[in-house]
């Protein structure tokens, strides 16, 4: 038995033990112990884990359902999946360049309301062609988060400020003074929501007819991928790249070594800002095509999560965005389809999440037991 053990532990060490590998092993061995969890919570629900998890795939567009109504398809379901994954990616990134210098931006969900808002009431209720009001909606959107995230930054850099405290704080500012201007002009007498925005201003394409198919195309979502290239390589082939991940480590020895810290602090809540408020537009007037006042939208808290499953890399935010939004918008279908409350999928998502926060954890119980290990064969 003791062998047995030495021999598990000794593979164990050499499959996980490697640090250039442990960025994806790491959080894909945290992924997969927490599903084999959830999968637990769910046999003792009385459901098939199994049948619940593939509902899940089902609800994406990722696997075919047994029947679809009229015009939609498996192909209609993944567009839909796409659509509502374009805000995530958008607000993980967000999250991982303020993290890259240190910095922790919990105001994002506040910079996608200010910038969703902003572009709702200056284009999404004019009468501008899709031709300039699409492209303005995003200008819009860059400006007013990048204005948000970079106050934030200023406030860090000029009065030492907490950024968690000025971000939850103007996360209610934003809240509360965008509900009463939705309130006050712009209501909805039906809904009580905001006026729904014009066709020619949404970063979807909703409602398109291709063949015998009725379908929303996200026009985002090219844009998120580029925007993952271009924040991998500004992170990891530029010299403010380089600054911003030396300010992260240290700020004093940053100063020593002759880098504005001040100034990084400052750019780097400029993009993470900018990165916020293209995630408001495209959920905002993608996804959604109206605001719901005094409420923020989750997805700028859950990005949070999704950076650090994704180990706060670009690509690996693309994975982990994959993950979360799966579970989250399958778990409508696979409460209808398998009988398991929707809420079980947040269950699941928590626990995933859970176990991906002791990364450090097991990364430190790898290491001693290679030091075990090496400590054996001398």
């Amino acid at each position: 038995m003791h062998k047995k053990e030495s021999v598990f532990k000794r593979v164990i060490s050499r499959t996980l033990g490697n640090k250039k590998t442990q960025s994806v092993t790491i959080p894909l061995l945290c992924v997969l112990i927490g599903l084999i969890v959830g999968a637990i919570v769910i046999a003792v629900l009385g459901k098939n884990p199994f049948m619940a998890y593939y509902n899940l795939l089902q609800g994406c567009g990722i696997a075919p359902k047994a029947s679809y109504a009229g015009h939609k398809s498996i192909l209609t379901d993944f567009l839909s999946f796409l659509n509502y994954l374009t805000p995530m990616i958008f607000a993980a990134l967000a999250v991982a360049v303020a993290m890259r210098t240190g910095l922790f931006n919990i105001g994002v969900s506040g910079q996608m309301l200010a910038a969703g808002f902003l572009a709702t009431i200056l284009v999404g209720y004019s009468s501008l062609n899709a031709f300039l009001a699409k492209p303005l909606v995003l200008l819009i959107g860059v400006a007013a988060g990048a204005v948000v995230g970079g106050l934030i930054g200023l406030l860090k850099f000029k009065f030492n400020i907490n950024e968690v405290v000025s971000s939850i704080m103007l996360n209610y500012i934003i809240q509360y003074v965008c509900s009463f201007c939705i309130n006050t002009f712009y209501v909805d007498p039906v809904s009580r929501q905001s006026k729904a925005v014009a066709q020619s201003a949404r970063l979807t394409l909703a409602d398109t007819v291709v063949g015998d198919l009725k379908m929303d195309i996200p026009l985002g979502f090219i844009l998120a991928l580029i925007a993952v290239v271009l924040v991998k390589f500004l992170l990891d082939r530029t010299k403010m790249g380089y600054e911003m991940k030396a300010v992260g480590f240290s700020r004093s020895a940053s100063r020593y070594a002759g880098i504005n810290v001040g100034k990084n602090i400052v750019v780097t809540m400029l993009i993470s800002g900018a990165l916020a408020g293209l995630a408001g537009v495209t959920y905002y007037l993608g996804y959604f095509a109206s605001i719901q006042p005094r409420v923020l939208s989750s997805t700028g808290f859950d990005a949070i999560a999704v950076s650090l499953l994704g180990n706060n890399n670009p690509v690996g935010i693309i994975f982990s965005s994959l993950l979360i939004t799966v579970v989250d918008k399958g778990s409508t279908y696979m409460s209808s389809a398998a009988g398991i409350q929707a809420e079980i999928a947040d269950v699941i998502t928590g626990i995933i999440l859970l176990f991906c926060a002791c990364s450090a954890f097991i990364r430190y119980l790898l290491t001693r037991m290679k030091d075990e290990e090496g400590r054996k064969e001398k």
